[in-house]
Formats: C-alpha cells, structure tokens, sequence
C-alpha cells in the first residue's frame, strides 16, 4: 500500500459534536434550532403579509423531506438558500432580497452563535498527527456551510492546521460521491490511495472513501454506528489510540 501522506476529516460526530449545542441553548432560554428556523420563516413573512404558523411548519417540514431524499440517494446537499427558497415556493409567498439575504444568513450562523463542542481527545490527535501529516476536511453541510465550519474550526484554533476543504456546498456533491474526496486530495496535494478517510458513518465516510480509493478509520468516539459490521480499515475508539491508528496503517 502506498504511504499515507493525508489524514482527511468529516466534522459531524467527529470532530464537533452534533447537537452538543442544544443544552447550552436550553440554558440560554432559546427554542431548539429545528423550532427556531420555523419561528424565523414566519416572523419574516408576517413583516409583511400574515401566514398562518402551521402552513409554515407544513412547508418547512416537506422541503426537509426532499432534502434528506436528494442528500442520502442524489449526494447532494443543497443550500440554506435553495431550501429557503422551496419553502417559500410551497407557501407561494416571496421575501424582498434583503429580507431573503437575512433569513439565509440566520440560519447558517446559528451554530456560530451557540457553539457546538468538540469531541473528546479530538484537538490534542489532531495536533499530533499535523507534526506528521497533512490533515484534511471532508464534510457534508446540512445547515451550517462550509465558510461557518471553518469558522467553528477557527475559534477552536483548528482551522489552521487543516491544508484542505470539501465542503458539499461548495463541492456540488456530497459523501459518498467521489469528487468530496477528490477536491481534499486536490488541495493537499495528494493521490486517493495516500490518504486516509476519519468519519462516523459506515455508508458516507466507510464505503465512500473506500470507493474512491482511499483508505478509512471509523470512528465510534461520539456515536458507534455499527462497528460490529464495518469495511473499515479500523475503527477508532479513543482519539488517544489515533495517532497509532495511523502509524499502522502507514506500515502496511
């Protein structure tokens, strides 16, 4: 097997904790991100035009539907934007373009205001494995895009030690498809077969990297998945074990 020269991320259950944010925003009094994103379609459709709430839960939930379908059978992920834009569609209301702008960028800040948390043992791997590495980011983006995820990695003094991006939003596709992990390898520059895949998900980090030529590391550190059945090259259990995790696999 070929040396290994990129160690890639997803960030969901990886690298950040989804949903860690949601009891500090119980603290703070907030609604739940699901509840407030519905609160937030109707305070600016009722700024000009009443709407009744439950036409706008309606409508939030169906184009919710439609995107977990193109996400997990098209491999694509769309924006905050174009789901705005569905639901709106389906309400037959319009917004004025500054008001539209506003909508969007609420939702796609909302996790920069109440901050998710980081895995256990996440930063300290990452650190030690950029003394040997190039690391990488391969992640889908649901709701937060790429430009606020590098944030997010920023205000953990992250960011920096990443040499390469894909984002789904700025990709076009999403994991499984080839072309994530293409543009990660693109940008470090790097072969597929020298670079090794860390995600949570047996479908979109396992079988997706390995697909594309890459090896990969499950990890169950936040959430266990299926460990028992993975096509895994390994699995990762404590962030401390990574490093050597690695190292093997760049002996093979």
């Amino acid at each position: 097997m070929p040396r290994v020269r990129v160690v890639c991320f997803d960030l969901w259950d990886t690298v950040l904790v989804d949903d860690s944010d949601e009891p500090k925003r119980r603290a703070q009094g907030l609604p739940p991100k699901r509840v407030e994103r519905r609160e937030l379609v109707h305070r600016f459709l009722c700024r000009h035009a009443p709407v009744e709430r439950p036409l706008v839960e309606c409508a939030y939930d169906t184009a919710d539907a439609a995107f977990w379908h193109a996400w997990r059978n098209q491999h694509v992920t769309w924006t905050v934007r174009q789901r705005l834009g569905i639901v709106l569609a389906g309400l037959h209301r319009e917004l004025p373009p500054a008001d539209f702008d506003e909508l969007v960028r609420l939702h796609e800040e909302m996790e920069l205001r109440v901050r998710p948390d980081l895995a256990p043992g996440i930063a300290e791997a990452l650190e030690k494995l950029a003394q040997r590495y190039k690391l990488a980011v391969v992640s889908d983006a649901i709701f937060t895009p790429g430009w606020a995820l590098r944030e997010l990695l920023a205000g953990y003094g992250l960011k920096d030690l990443f040499a390469a991006f894909a984002f789904s939003d700025e990709v076009g596709r999403s994991k499984p498809a080839r072309e994530m992990f293409a543009r990660a390898a693109e940008g470090a520059g790097c072969r597929l077969e020298e670079m090794v895949h860390v995600g949570d998900r047996e479908h979109q980090d396992v079988l997706g990297a390995r697909a594309a030529g890459c090896r990969a590391v499950l990890t169950t550190v936040v959430r266990d998945r299926g460990s028992e059945h993975t096509q895994a090259d390994a699995v990762c259990r404590d962030y401390a074990q990574l490093p050597a995790i690695i190292a093997a696999l760049d002996a093979e």
